[in-house]
């Protein structure tokens, strides 16, 4: 499955060349007028109020992509969800649980189909339970509740009603439409903005270039990594005048030590053989900042988006990490919550902590956040 979406994201790079490429690239475009017709259509319902959006008596702010794969999005969440805690908000995030298990639904005794991964006080569900990233913002956000619905109307309203939360975060909630949101942040990758052009399947586009208008803020993710973005933020203004534009970028913290939760500094990596294992949506970005760490990476392991690992996949991680004469394996903070206990010797695991950093634009965001804790 892999190798097949491998082959399936060269072509829409426009790496692949020859006839069947060109074929393949002729369906996707075909299907993405499809996508795109579907996709406006609805967006066109609710701007006419044939669809109605439901307003659910508190701020809503979202904080979502108009690509797929990863923004960022979980760290600008995390931090957002932080920022308006500290200053006196209670607030939800409210999670689709991407990958979650439903049958753990039934652990809530209020209601069946809205799972409570963490009420601010306790956390009660586990990653497999939850989701990955839901679970990731649950242990790292103490004070902050965070439930998993498909039904987000459901679990906002509930929210509200039996946690006393005054603000809600739809986390990946640019699309999600059926809820009135006072606040809308778009995040764009800096170093391919709009998924090579195209809507789904023939670009990564969710919708629309066009519709980042919707968008009060726009955060560009991955600065660090591009050399300029005045052209970006022009072709932005074009097309969303009003937004106002940040710039962020990835900020390497430390790395954690998988058995104890020992923190180590980055220093550690400096000319260190070292083994990359991820299951995100771009690896290379994650590998690209070991390297730029220090790091030598000898050995990688990249599975699909959200993976699960056995343990027998992971046992084999490590047993080809120790024959190379690794004797550190190094993955993300998300991929960490969904790696199973094991005990081998010789080699440990440790996941690296990032967070996002605003570089242009901070003051913009400070005042956002105050004048919502003091509205």
């Amino acid at each position: 499955m892999q190798r097949i979406e491998d082959k399936i994201v060269r072509i829409i790079k426009g790496e692949a060349k020859g006839r069947k490429a060109d074929a393949v690239r002729t369906v996707l475009l075909t299907l993405s007028k499809l996508y795109g017709a579907v996709v406006g259509f609805r967006l066109w319902m609710y701007r006419h109020r044939f669809f109605r959006k439901i307003i659910l008596g508190c701020p809503v702010i979202s904080v979502g992509n108009i690509t797929v794969g990863g923004t960022g999005k979980t760290p600008v969440v995390e931090m957002l969800a932080r920022s308006l805690s500290q200053g006196g908000r209670k607030v939800a995030v409210l999670s689709r649980g991407y990958k979650k298990k439903r049958k753990f639904f039934r652990k809530n005794p209020l209601s069946n189909d809205i799972a409570i991964v963490s009420d601010g006080k306790v956390i009660r569900m586990n990653a497999q339970e939850a989701g990955d990233e839901p679970y990731m913002l649950a242990r790292n956000l103490d004070g902050v509740c965070v439930l998993v619905a498909k039904n987000r109307i459901r679990s906002g309203s509930f929210a509200i009603k039996n946690l006393g939360v005054d603000i809600l975060l739809l986390d990946d909630g640019f699309q999600y439409l059926p809820i009135h949101k006072t606040h809308e942040i778009l995040l764009i990758d800096s170093t391919n903005p709009f998924g090579y052009g195209y809507v789904l399947p023939r670009g990564l586009l969710r919708e629309s270039s066009q519709e980042l208008s919707r968008a009060n803020f726009v955060f560009l993710t991955k600065v660090e990594k591009v050399s300029d973005t005045t052209a970006l933020k022009e072709e932005i203004r074009h097309i969303s005048p009003t937004s106002e534009i940040l710039e962020c970028i990835h900020d390497p913290k430390y790395l954690t030590r998988f058995d104890t939760e020992e923190k180590i500094p980055l220093s550690f990596l400096a000319s260190r053989k070292i083994c990359a294992l991820s299951a995100i949506a771009i690896p290379e970005g994650f590998e690209d900042t070991l390297i730029r760490l220090g790091s030598q990476i000898d050995l990688s392991f990249r599975f699909r988006d959200h993976h699960r690992y056995s343990r027998r996949e992971l046992r084999e991680v490590l047993t080809r990490a120790r024959e190379k004469g690794i004797d550190t394996v190094i993955t993300t903070e998300k991929d960490a919550v969904r790696i199973p206990a094991v005990h081998f010797e010789g080699v440990k695991i440790l996941f690296l902590r990032v967070e996002i950093k605003i570089v242009k634009g901070a003051s913009d965001f400070n005042h956002f956040v105050h004048d919502i804790c003091y509205y």
